[in-house]
């Protein structure tokens, strides 16, 4: 048999990987001759994927919601592939950081300009119907959007806005996750109680959460970004690499989110104006209210202070 050079170098590399671990080559290799070629359905997993669509209803236009949703979980899955990165990078590089940042912005620019599909696409009459099969479940349990908040920034910055002032970092995860922005959209804080939609919520995902919150309280993206070199945290264009996943997040992405359920909710003049897991979705969702910022260090007074107001 002839080998030429290239092919025998390649043989030598696949030979040193698997001694490396300790298994035999010849065995490697003869389990080429046994496995199947590759194609397109198998590797994407496409009938797996497009048999993920389960309707409550016979209305057609709930296909749309649920596909979008789905759109929206696997995009944000790529972005905590990507802030995963950045976190578990050690010695951090800058251009690292600015390539891995700048695709994270891409995904949520993505997701701002995706709304359309959610406001144009769907009859508001089959909306209002096929809402109502879908209490108490509410946008606000998507667990992978919040994993991305404890990945984006400080815990404090995360904290209701009624409590943030007074936020003591040396309380526990325990006591700091009763007093998170979100827990507003479920609980009643003068009397504690919550709504089944966050007890449920907490139930399945409580654990996890306290997990990611100590995880990434010295990997987060802000922490990272203060680990870089001093005189590349004033580039400008990092600074405003970082603004711009700031404002993307928290004002743009929320206020389209915000705009389709005035659109559907208050302006269809159908329902009773309450979101399906019962939350002040008004307050809840606008960014003035509770001002959520990831780094608000890079903003100037006059910045922070009209957060979310109209222009």
């Amino acid at each position: 048999m002839n080998i030429n050079e290239n092919t025998a170098s390649i043989l030598k590399e696949i030979e040193q990987k698997y001694d490396s671990i300790n298994q035999k080559t010849d065995t490697q290799l003869e389990g080429l001759l046994w496995s199947k070629p590759s194609n397109y359905w198998d590797y994407i997993q496409t009938d797996v994927l497009l048999n993920l669509q389960v309707q409550r209803t016979t209305l057609p236009d709930e296909m749309v919601f649920i596909l979008y949703h789905q759109v929206n979980e696997l995009i944000f899955k790529m972005i905590l592939w990507e802030m995963n990165q950045i976190s578990s990078a050690e010695n951090i590089q800058t251009d690292f950081f600015t390539d891995r940042l700048s695709r994270i912005s891409r995904y949520f620019d993505m997701l701002t300009t995706s709304f359309t599909i959610m406001e144009k696409g769907m009859d508001v009459d089959q909306y209002m119907k096929f809402r109502n099969t879908l209490t108490p479940a509410s946008g606000f349990q998507s667990a992978q959007y919040r994993l991305i908040e404890f990945c984006s920034t400080d815990l404090v910055n995360l904290i209701d806005s009624r409590f943030r002032a007074s936020f003591d970092n040396t309380i526990s995860n325990e006591e700091a996750f009763e007093i998170l922005y979100w827990q507003a959209a479920g609980k009643d804080y003068q009397t504690g109680k919550k709504s089944y939609t966050l007890e449920v919520f907490e139930k399945k995902y409580k654990k996890d959460f306290l997990n990611f919150m100590e995880e990434y309280k010295t990997v987060n993206i802000w922490q990272k970004y203060k680990q870089l070199p001093l005189e590349d945290q004033e580039l400008p264009l990092l600074k405003e690499a970082m603004r711009h996943f700031d404002y993307t997040v928290n004002i743009t992405w929320v206020m389209q989110h915000l705009n389709v359920a005035i659109k559907y909710i208050d302006q269809s003049g159908m329902g009773d104006g309450e979101a399906t897991g019962g939350s002040d979705w008004r307050k809840y969702m606008h960014p003035k209210y509770q001002k959520r910022i990831f780094f608000p260090e890079l903003w100037s007074e006059a910045e922070l202070a009209n957060w979310g107001q109209e222009q």
